[in-house]
């Protein structure tokens, strides 16, 4: 029997074969998760000039002041203001010349157009309620680097950079694959002998944060020749299969992908659940596919899913950090040792603390809907006992509070 891939070794071998995507411009407004292929340097310097933080009187001396004009965002006052003068200022409005601080409103009297200090209340001191010039960022700044997936505030801050549009990798177009004879989309009424498709749905929901939507190919049956069928109808630089990945009689997935003139890499990680995993390449014309055959039991589809269909879009994405963080949490029960596969079991926290899901059974969904992390258990280690700390990853499992 040949020695398995440990988990480092077959995620190091799979990025390894991603392809790198071209680099695509996108309006930034549109660029929500799309990973930047370049530094974004600032265009422009934010804020252009000292701007008041508050409402209340730009003000020049000691006081009281004079209210000589008004200085609203978007019209400046034009002059310079002498000492015991001030204007009316308002919160983003251009700072006059001769005014190095603001009075805020709810400190200030106001009789006519004098200006003074409300009773108990002391001169500002200078810079107080002033944003500086460039305070924020100034042109040239390094605003966003290589690698950074775009969320609503990394959108803001490339706009207000001066950035119409920004540079990312391509998104990879991919197809997933279920399959087996007890498949059935009819989920409403399945015979005693099917169970409904899920596999393929739940792949795709994972990837929609990355790619939007997925080619659906599935649920192909136990044959030769309609799994034959729909790879011939794949378009895609990654293709996700799930089922059929192991060695029964009925598992046709390498058979079929050597077939179709795929070249297996490795097969079979020391990982549980997820030990029947199969990683493969295509050429197809100038591009590479690569092909993960991922095995048949929900749980397991989703654990390979996350550990390794999602760092591979994200790192052809050009993602600075493909595989998800981990945390520590201390356990509130005792776990047993571990044999010679390195485990992830189905948990669930409440952001201090990590317990186990109702099962561990590999086909639990009802358990893996209720859980929002992975414990990782390397292989052969010790029992751990309630109170230990434990490494878990963050699943971002629907609703459930995270991490």
């Amino acid at each position: 029997m040949s020695v398995l891939l440990t988990l480092g070794e077959a995620q190091a071998r799979l990025l390894a074969l991603a392809p790198q995507m071209p680099i695509v411009e996108t309006p930034t407004g549109d660029a929500l998760g799309r990973v930047l292929a370049r530094d974004l340097t600032a265009r422009r310097t934010q804020p252009t000039a000292d701007l008041s933080a508050m409402d209340g009187y730009a003000i020049a001396g000691d006081g009281p002041w004079q209210r000589v004009g008004e200085s609203r965002a978007g019209t400046a006052f034009e002059g310079a203001l002498q000492s015991g003068e001030c204007t009316r200022i308002s919160t983003g409005a251009h700072m006059p010349a001769g005014a190095d601080r603001v009075l805020i409103q709810e400190n200030a009297i106001v009789e006519d157009a004098v200006i003074a200090l409300a009773p108990g209340e002391s001169l500002p001191e200078a810079g107080r309620h002033v944003r500086s010039a460039g305070f924020d960022f100034a042109q040239g700044d390094t605003l966003l680097s290589a690698g950074t997936m775009m969320g609503a505030a990394h959108i803001a801050l490339a706009l207000s950079g001066g950035h119409e549009t920004v540079a990312h990798r391509a998104i990879p177009r991919v197809a997933v694959l279920d399959s087996g004879d007890e498949l059935t989309r009819n989920v409403a009424n399945c015979t005693p002998d099917q169970i409904p498709a899920s596999n393929g749905p739940m792949l795709a929901a994972m990837l929609a944060p990355l790619v939007a939507s997925a080619q659906m190919l599935g649920p192909v049956p136990d044959d030769r020749a309609a799994f034959a069928k729909a790879l011939d109808s794949a378009q895609c630089d990654v293709l996700i299969t799930s089922g059929g990945a192991s060695v029964g009689d009925h598992d046709l997935t390498q058979a079929a992908l050597e077939a179709w003139g795929a070249a297996i890499d490795f097969w079979k990680v020391a990982i549980k659940p997820g030990k029947p995993l199969l990683i493969a390449t295509r050429e197809a014309g100038a591009n590479r596919q690569v092909i993960l055959g991922l095995p048949g039991n929900p749980v397991s589809t989703f654990v390979t899913a996350f550990l390794f269909a999602l760092p591979l879009v994200r790192a052809m994405l050009g993602h600075a950090e493909p595989f998800a963080p981990s945390a520590q949490r201390r356990t509130t029960q005792d776990l047993p040792a571990t044999g010679t596969r390195r485990e992830f079991l189905r948990a669930v926290s409440d952001g201090q603390s990590v317990r186990l899901a109702a099962s561990q059974d590999s086909s639990a969904l009802r358990a893996l809907a209720s859980a929002n992390c992975l414990i990782e258990r390397p292989p052969g280690a010790n029992p751990v006992r309630s109170g230990d700390v434990v490494p878990v990853h963050n699943l971002q499992n629907g609703g459930i509070a995270g991490l």
